[in-house]
């Protein structure tokens, strides 16, 4: 839910009155630097609370910015209007002037335009890089050590799923074993079975497939055997 709106009174109890001066005061000096940094603008800000102290910020210096509201303010109700169309003209050159000099710098640390300089300019041309290489230097290993931890992170985490799968498949692999226990011990089982069970068949042993030979033949007489009976026809397997 969205907060509700403030009322615009005096706080009555002083220990809420200090807590939101407080907050409010910084945060009201904070916006001023904002302000002086984003918009290129002298700001001046003076805050004084109920027990009389003091709390400013400047983007230069208070006094400087006094005399130039004093002197601009006074110049701004007795000026015509040549006269506030001269004033602007001269706020434009002041204005083309800090450009000017902007860019004169800005061609001197990139190495440009430096035969007109002192050797005591150009050590603080040279002081001035040095600073910003370290500045530089120091925010770019720490963008590197950022990303090294944030590697090293993502390996131990890939490291972790490599164990995880490898624990996976190692489990696989015991379950698949078990299986071909089970059906290679099922089966070797029932052979076994289907052979003790199988019916007796006469003809183990032999060759059905030979053909049998039947032959004629004498029969012999024994021993005090009749010649009627021995000349019987007999059969004789071969």
């Amino acid at each position: 839910m969205g907060r509700g709106k403030t009322v615009l009174r005096r706080i009555d109890n002083s220990t809420s009155r200090q807590v939101t001066f407080s907050k409010r005061r910084n945060g009201l000096l904070k916006k001023a630097k904002e302000l002086s940094i984003l918009c290129d603008a002298e700001v001046g800000v003076i805050v004084i609370s109920s027990t009389k102290r003091f709390y400013e910020f400047a983007s230069s210096s208070m006094r400087s910015i006094f005399e130039r509201y004093n002197k601009g303010d006074d110049e701004h109700q007795l000026l015509s209007p040549t006269s506030e169309a001269k004033f602007w003209q001269r706020e434009a050159e002041s204005l083309r002037q800090q450009l000017n000099y902007l860019q004169e710098s800005h061609r001197q640390l990139m190495g440009e335009e430096l035969s007109g300089l002192s050797v005591k300019d150009l050590e603080n041309l040279e002081s001035q890089l040095e600073t910003s290489l370290k500045c530089i230097r120091a925010k770019k290993d720490q963008i590197l050590t950022d990303e090294i931890k944030e590697v090293n992170h993502q390996g131990v985490i890939v490291h972790q799923e490599n164990m995880k799968l490898f624990k996976e498949i190692n489990a696989l692999r015991k379950e698949n074993a078990e299986l071909q226990k089970k059906v290679y011990g099922a089966k070797d089982k029932n052979d076994i079975n289907r052979s003790s069970h199988e019916p007796h068949d006469p003809s183990n042993g032999y060759d059905l497939h030979i053909p049998t030979c039947l032959q004629l033949c004498q029969p012999q007489q024994k021993d005090g055997e009749t010649p009627e009976k021995a000349a019987d026809l007999g059969l004789q397997l071969q």
